[in-house]
């Protein structure tokens, strides 16, 4: 990411190569989670926490469509955000930390969530709520090592994600590595068919999208391996997985890993009913950005 131009070229050569098809995404939050630097000639928006404490949900929407006017202007379609998760845990090292979240009350969290979607919307950028079941409460941060959030995570963390599910406003969701034995007592979200198509899809109703949180982090290579996360991840019904492929680097490692999913699929331990319908899933956000 050296420019505006320099970056929306590199968007339009990927387009080019994918016959216009792709998903182009990113995390820019706002405030520290930013990946288009000031130093770079972008403009900055506040953090979720400082807009979360004006009260002011119109500024929320201000800044949210500086940020989509840019993701437009650059190519990209998919914005990994809003973070909403409750702002509960004042020592949490990856969310309070950072002012990622709106609020500890989960209704400010959803009205200024909703917001920052119709800002996005009405740019035409795809939005992600994150991190399901909620962050906000752990003590540990997922990107080091296993997050037990089975004493700490409260129900009510829940209602962001119900309220804004409810109300149309979520094109995607994104699950967290966060284990919590009062939903699974063997595995984190991102693995566990428990937390995905039982609490957010049968429970919450949710029958959009569900993306993982990148899978190399440590919370989840450290125990199961990247490729068997991958197939792991699938079988639980997330679609679409995020490999940062930045704390390892593989130049091979797309292929690598398609090639044990498909296996997977040959030795009848990942349905091949599955693949298909999450393909389907990405096809409806496809339609949705390209129409």
């Amino acid at each position: 990411i050296v420019s505006a131009t320099q970056t929306a070229r590199l968007c339009a050569e990927l387009q080019d190569c994918a016959g216009g098809r792709l998903l182009i995404a990113v995390d820019q939050e706002g405030g520290m989670v930013s990946r288009f630097k000031a130093e770079r000639g972008f403009p900055t928006t506040a953090s979720a926490g400082r807009l979360g404490r004006t009260g002011d949900v119109g500024l929320t929407a201000i800044n949210a469509d500086c940020t989509a006017a840019m993701l437009r202007t650059l190519g990209i379609n998919l914005n990994l955000a809003p973070v909403v998760d409750l702002d509960v845990e004042p020592d949490n090292p990856i969310i309070a930390r950072y002012e990622r979240s709106f609020a500890a009350d989960p209704a400010v969290v959803g009205r200024h969530a909703a917001a920052w979607i119709a800002a996005h919307r009405r740019r035409h950028i795809l939005t992600c709520l994150k991190h399901f079941p909620g962050h906000g409460s752990a003590l540990a941060d997922s990107h080091l090592g296993f997050v037990d959030i089975s004493a700490s995570w409260r129900e009510e963390e829940l209602e962001p994600f119900r309220t804004l599910i409810a109300g149309g406003m979520a094109d995607l969701v994104m699950v967290g590595h966060l284990f919590n034995s009062r939903i699974d007592p063997l595995l984190p979200a991102t693995l566990s068919p428990a937390t995905i198509a039982g609490l957010l899809r049968r429970d919450l109703g949710f029958d959009g999208a569900v993306i993982t949180d990148d899978l190399q982090m440590r919370a989840i290579t450290n125990r199961y391996g990247l490729a068997e996360a991958c197939v792991m991840a699938l079988t639980a019904g997330a679609d679409i997985l995020i490999i940062g492929n930045n704390l390892q680097y593989d130049p091979l490692i797309v292929g690598t890993l398609i090639a044990r999913i498909v296996e997977a699929v040959r030795q009848g331990r990942l349905a091949e009913e599955r693949i298909h319908t999450a393909w389907q899933r990405v096809r409806k956000l496809q339609t949705y950005i390209h129409r």
